[in-house]
């Protein structure tokens, strides 16, 4: 636990409060740390945060930080910087706002110390390898990098885990080279401890998003996930979704819903990244409706569980995670999630920014259709620039996806 957080109660605090107390403290430890000459690294949202965290490097990310700035509508003027500097505007608005801010180094959100070194895992996406070799390029830094291949079958293979954990003495020896001093693998074995078991705490308050009605609100937990991005490897993490949890077991016991004052009376899965410049906007239109988001790829995306000291096993959480899965990984994850959370209905985000979900999309909602009988819309959008979405149509699909849910329930209980 860092210096600042000890002396905080945590006890007197909501999960809410410890969560923006956590974040900010997040981003000051790495501004100073900068100050006193501590290395800080800039790390893709699902790379192995376990070894830089065992050798006291300081962690922040760059899409964590283009999601608050986005959120708080200060992407434009960034990617308008980027597209100026010859970044076409189809590429990944995370990667043009993040690109940008190495520049300009100012934003409306917290600011983000420039790195000694960047840590990236193509397990999520292809267009981080030349994101970050641009970051490296541009500063003169050293690149780390955890190549993941693509899981083309049914399972994870062998094979493919192998070549992962083969990876992972060439990152030690870089930290090595790059701190001075060797790999503390007794920390390394701490820091998975904490790590696996914030991943599990994670995953079990959301998870009770289950429950009827859902005592959290998707949105709510978008929200949430700021910090097990940023510090799954640190033990306030865990203590915070611990606290999270308890908080929603006593909602459940009390019936309490996440919608916080309206009946819930759809549950949807909200398929891909949130569209963060118009975050409110897409919350209030379906709580509008009666519309509670309780499905989301996200809570398993960060279950990073393992057996601490398992090479083996650590590979093959970070080689198996939900974007790296085959297509019919992907329908299989969540069909399981549809049914988990009892949704009745889908929103699959059309997301201009991330070509490695919308590529899927179809493919994915036509086996969602024929297996599950689950009617879907679509809308258009960014997960960082508003020029993508139309609040006109997004209202316009939430509409014909609740007349469609309607019509189901009305079917179920034999109405005419």
């Amino acid at each position: 636990m860092s210096e600042a957080a000890s002396k905080i109660n945590f006890d007197e605090m909501t999960s809410k409060q410890m969560l923006d107390y956590l974040v900010s403290q997040n981003w000051e430890r790495a501004r100073e740390g900068k100050k006193r000459g501590e290395l800080v690294c800039w790390s893709s949202s699902i790379a192995p945060c376990e070894f830089c965290e065992t050798m006291g490097i300081h962690m922040v990310y760059p899409e964590n930080h283009v999601v608050g700035i986005a959120a708080r509508g200060g992407a434009p003027e960034l990617l308008e910087y980027a597209e100026h500097k010859g970044y076409a505007n189809d590429i990944c608005g995370y990667a043009r706002a993040n690109l940008a801010y190495m520049d300009v180094q100012k934003c409306v959100s917290d600011e983000m110390p420039l790195p000694d070194l960047v840590l990236l895992c193509n397990n999520i996406c292809e267009t981080l390898l030349k994101w970050y070799e641009n970051l490296a390029y541009s500063l003169n830094i050293p690149l780390l990098i955890v190549d993941v291949p693509y899981n083309h079958g049914p399972e994870v293979t062998e094979e493919n885990i192998a070549y992962v954990q083969a990876q992972f003495g060439k990152i030690i020896k870089q930290l090595e080279d790059l701190t001075g001093k060797p790999f503390d693998y007794e920390k390394f074995l701490e820091v998975q401890k904490v790590a696996s078991q914030n991943a599990k705490d994670w995953y079990e308050a959301t998870s009770l998003c289950s429950a009827e009605p859902s005592p959290l609100s998707g949105f709510d937990m978008f929200n949430y996930m700021a910090l097990i991005v940023c510090m799954r490897g640190k033990a306030e993490c865990g203590q915070c979704f611990r606290k999270l949890k308890a908080e929603l077991e006593e909602k459940i016991a009390n019936g309490i819903c996440g919608l916080k004052g309206v009946e819930e009376q759809y549950r949807i899965m909200w398929d891909g990244i949130a569209c963060w410049p118009y975050l409110s906007h897409t919350y209030k239109v379906l709580k509008g409706q009666g519309v509670n988001m309780v499905g989301s790829t996200y809570p398993s995306a960060w279950a990073l569980t393992y057996e601490p000291g398992d090479l083996h096993g650590f590979a093959e959480a970070y080689t198996g995670m939900g974007n790296n899965l085959s297509l019919q990984g992907q329908i299989n994850l969540r069909e399981n999630i549809i049914k988990d959370t009892k949704c009745t209905g889908v929103i699959m985000h059309m997301n201009r920014s991330c070509k490695m979900c919308d590529f899927l999309q179809h493919e994915i909602g036509e086996a969602l259709t024929a297996d599950l009988g689950v009617p879907i819309t679509t809308f258009d959008g960014d997960q960082a620039d508003p020029r993508n979405y139309s609040k006109a149509q997004y209202e316009t699909r939430i509409e014909a996806l609740v007349e469609m849910m309607s019509e189901q329930k009305r079917e179920g209980s034999g109405e005419r």
